[in-house]
């Protein structure tokens, strides 16, 4: 053989070798996916328990770790963190994130819930929201709760600086609720229907309307480098979705054996949680903006700051389920 003839001959193998990388499936690098499961996400408790991820990428070699998350600030912060590939939370908890800088994608949604609502005890007198004037209230901050109590207290006139804000995580806001150390809590199912149930709380404020979307969220670099996982992840999602509703009283089983709550408590959950709808879209967009355009009215998001932008950035219908 020539050395010319040596040469392109190295140069084609070098060439098929380039070309062969570039071929390869874009997870072909992932050995693990990180997955947040929550007790306010049904779905989530259906997927861990039925390992339907794990049978899915069981055949590519890919490994499924399963993170608590005890609201959406947590997700969030894990998401931030890199230690988690998807997370779930509120869509307007998303939107702050996003305008935050924490680069995520709302890729997909696992619920419409009226999971959130303002709780006290009959024995406060606390009937209204304006009656929150100078009392404690119990709220995560970063959460649906802590912004849907935002806009409560906006629309009675009032704002934060009106109450005296408890920062504690959901649990912790309850059992202050219930043992007296405040007055009111931003409550979130199922904790809230735990409250209700077992110790007679008293959801004094409810609008449906003003919950924002349960949204799935990925990091922007995971999405990018790995666009096939975040459909098949949708997609098994979906499937998820599918049983919930098909096997409605084993779904409440299942939820009583994870989350440790009476069935009573999971039926009220269920009652507020809306899971008809497959995949994010305009109207998951829309409900997002609105309640960042409230909080932006509130003084919770900066004057300058372009909510329909940011929404535009946030939410991503591309990896929608087969069929949607």
């Amino acid at each position: 053989m020539t050395q010319f003839s040596t040469k392109f001959s190295r140069r084609l193998i070098l060439s098929a070798t380039v070309l062969l990388a570039l071929a390869a499936p874009a997870f072909a690098q992932v050995k693990e996916i990180r997955v947040d499961w929550a007790t306010y996400s049904p779905l989530s408790l259906v997927l861990k328990e039925k390992k339907l991820l794990e049978k899915e990428f069981a055949g590519d070699g890919i490994a499924i770790r399963w993170v608590f998350s005890a609201g959406s600030n947590k997700a969030l912060e894990f998401l931030n963190a890199g230690s988690l590939d998807f997370g779930s939370t509120a869509g307007a908890a998303a939107l702050i994130g996003k305008i935050n800088g924490n680069p995520i994608k709302s890729i997909g949604v696992y619920s419409r819930p009226e999971w959130t609502a303002l709780v006290t005890r009959p024995d406060t007198g606390i009937t209204k929201i304006a009656d929150l004037k100078g009392k404690s209230v119990a709220v995560t901050r970063g959460t649906d709760p802590h912004i849907f109590l935002v806009r409560a207290l906006d629309s009675a006139g009032l704002t934060e600086k009106d109450v005296r804000l408890v920062l504690l995580q959901h649990p912790d806001g309850k059992t202050a609720l219930i043992r007296k150390d405040v007055d009111a809590w931003a409550g979130l199912d199922p904790i809230m229907a735990q409250a209700e149930v077992e110790d007679g709380a008293q959801l004094f404020y409810r609008n449906a309307a003003a919950n924002t979307w349960g949204v799935l969220n990925t990091r922007e670099d995971f999405a990018k480098q790995n666009p096939g996982i975040v459909r098949r992840v949708n997609q098994v999602y979906e499937e998820a979705r599918q049983w919930a509703l098909q096997n409605k009283a084993e779904l409440t089983k299942l939820l009583v054996t994870e989350t440790k709550l009476p069935e009573a408590v999971i039926a009220k959950q269920l009652e507020r949680t809306d899971l008809s709808n497959a995949a994010i879209d305009g109207k998951v967009a829309e409900t997002i903006q609105e309640a960042g355009l409230a909080l932006q009215k509130a003084g919770v998001i900066k004057a300058d700051v372009d909510v329909k932008a940011a929404v535009a950035s946030l939410v991503d219908t591309s990896f929608a389920p087969k069929g949607q």
